[in-house]
C-alpha cells in the first residue's frame, strides 16, 4: 500500500494525561530504555545504552539548538499577543547569517491572540548587558498558515540571536501544559547542541550525557553529528482522514562532506540515529544522492525532496546502493566547491518506506495520530503496538520530557 492510502486512525492509541512528563528527571541518563529487538522487549536505563548497541556502530545525532522562540508582547489594556518565531521569511543559505542580523528581521510566525492586534507596532523592553532596547514587532502579511512578522529594535546593534535569547521564552511543546521556566534553557536542550535555529528540541538527545558518550567510545561506537532545524510542524497533528491530505512540514537539513565520508565508511557497519530528525536527514540523503547520481548536473535547489516523490523512485532506488549515492552525493558537492549541504527536506517516512542508511533509531514515546509515531512504525511494523502497550502499562514516561526507547530496524 502507498503511505498516501494510509488511514491515521491506525496509528492512534489512548494517552492519559498522567502519562505525558510534565517536567524531565533531575538526572538525564536516569530515564528508562526499552530496547526492540528481533521481537523481544527488554528494559535498561539510558546510561546503559552502549550495552544495547553493537561494537564498531555508528551512532548519529541532530546538534541543532533551540532557540526563544516564543515572544510575548503585552498591551497597555493588559492583553497577551505571543509570536512565535518559526523560521526566517526570506531566501537563507545559513541559519547563523541571519541570526547575525542586526536592526531588523522577517520572519514566518504563529501568532496567539492575533485578533488582538489592532496597533501598527507592539512594542516590548528588553534588556542587554544593563543596556536597554525597544524591540517592535510589525505584521507585515498573512499567509495560508502563518504570517510575516518583521522584528526591529533600537538600538540595533545588537544581533537577532542575541535579542530573541533575552527577549523570548523556551518554547515548549504544546502538550506540556505549564509555564517555561528558568531551568528549562538548559533542560530543553541537549548537551552537544552546537548550532541555532530549531524551535523545538530534538527530544531523543536530551537523555544522552558526558558519561554515555564516554561508555560509546569504550566500546568502540563512532558518533557523527547532524544539523536539522525543527520547526513546529514536529507538532502538527494529522487532521486528514488519509495521509494523502497531510502536508508535511518542510526543514533545513546541514550536513558537512566530512558527515558524508563518515556514513560511507560506516556503511558496511551498523548505523543508528538518535530521533526522527537525525533519521529523516540521513534517509534524505540516499534519495539527494540518488538525484546526483541519475544527473550529475542537477541543479542544487533540485536537490530538495518532496513529500511523496522517495515512494514514486523506489523501483528505481532498489538498484542503486546507498554507497553509490552517497559517493554521487559527496562528489557532486566536491565539485560544487561546497563543504556543507544546506537544504529543505520534506520527506515523510511512513509504512512502506524502504530504509536505505539506518538499521535502528533512539526515539521518545509519540504523540497518537503524529508523523512521528508514522516513521517508528515503519521501521517495526504492527510491533509499534506491542511496544506503546508495554511502555503504558510499565509506568513510563511519554513526549518530549519523557522516556524512550532504542528500536532495531525490523528484518524482512
Amino acid at each position: 500500500m502507498h503511505p498516501k492510502n494510509l488511514s491515521i486512525s491506525d496509528f492512534d492509541y489512548p494517552l492519559p494525561e498522567e502519562k505525558i512528563a510534565v517536567y524531565p528527571l533531575k538526572k538525564r541518563d536516569e530515564s528508562k530504555l526499552l530496547v526492540y529487538k528481533n521481537d523481544i522487549i527488554s528494559e535498561d536505563i539510558y546510561r546503559n545504552i552502549a550495552n544495547h548497541l553493537p561494537e564498531n556502530a555508528l551512532l548519529v545525532f541532530n546538534d541543532t539548538k533551540v532557540i526563544k522562540a516564543r515572544i510575548l508582547f503585552k498591551k497597555i489594556t493588559g492583553a497577551i499577543i505571543e509570536i512565535f518565531c518559526l523560521e526566517p521569511h526570506e531566501k537563507i543559505n545559513d541559519y547563523t547569517i541571519v541570526l547575525a542580523k542586526k536592526n531588523s528581521v522577517r520572519w514566518k510566525c504563529m501568532i496567539g491572540g492575533a485578533g488582538k492586534w489592532k496597533e501598527k507596532f507592539l512594542e516590548k523592553e528588553v534588556t542587554i548587558n544593563d543596556e536597554s532596547i525597544i524591540l517592535k514587532a510589525a505584521l507585515v502579511e498573512k499567509l495560508s498558515d502563518a504570517y510575516v512578522v518583521e522584528l526591529s529594535w533600537n538600538p540595533g546593534n545588537f544581533s537577532f540571536a542575541e535579542i530573541i535569547e533575552h527577549a523570548g521564552e523556551t518554547p515548549l511543546p504544546p502538550y506540556i501544559k505549564r509555564k517555561a521556566e528558568e531551568s528549562d534553557s538548559e533542560t530543553y536542550q541537549t548537551i552537544y547542541s552546537a548550532h541555532e535555529g530549531s524551535v523545538a528540541a530534538p527530544t531523543a538527545g536530551l537523555h544522552f550525557t558526558e558519561e554515555i558518550f564516554s561508555s560509546l567510545k569504550k566500546k568502540n561506537i563512532a558518533t557523527a553529528f547532524v544539523t536539522l532545524h525543527v520547526g513546529a510542524g514536529t507538532f502538527k497533528p494529522v487532521k486528514a482522514a488519509s495521509m494523502e491530505g497531510h502536508e508535511m512540514h518542510a526543514e533545513w537539513i546541514d550536513v558537512s562532506t566530512n558527515f558524508i565520508e563518515q556514513l560511507i565508511e560506516n556503511i558496511s557497519h551498523q548505523i543508528f540515529c538518535v530521533g526522527t530528525t537525525s533519521v529523516r536527514t540521513v534517509e534524505s540523503l540516499y534519495w539527494m544522492g540518488l538525484k546526483t547520481f541519475v544527473n550529475p548536473k542537477i541543479e542544487f535547489e533540485k536537490l530538495r525532496i518532496e513529500q511523496w516523490e522517495v515512494y514514486d523512485k523506489e523501483t528505481f532506488a532498489r538498484k542503486i546502493s546507498a554507497t553509490d549515492c552517497l559517493n554521487s552525493l559527496f562528489n557532486y558537492l566536491i565539485e560544487k566547491k561546497l563543504e556543507r549541504l544546506f537544504i529543505q527536506t520534506q520527506i515523510i517516512i511512513a509504512p512502506g518506506y524502504s530504509f536505505k542508511i539506518i538499521n535502528g533509531m533512539v526515539t521518545n514515546f509519540h504523540q497518537p495520530k503524529s508523523t512521528l509515531l508514522l516513521l517508528v512504525a515503519a521501521m517495526i511494523g504492527k510491533e509499534w503496538k506491542k511496544i506503546y502497550e508495554f511502555a503504558l502499562t510499565h509506568q513510563y514516561r511519554f513526549l518530549s520530557y519523557g522516556d524512550g526507547c532504542l528500536i532495531y530496524k525490523k528484518l524482512k
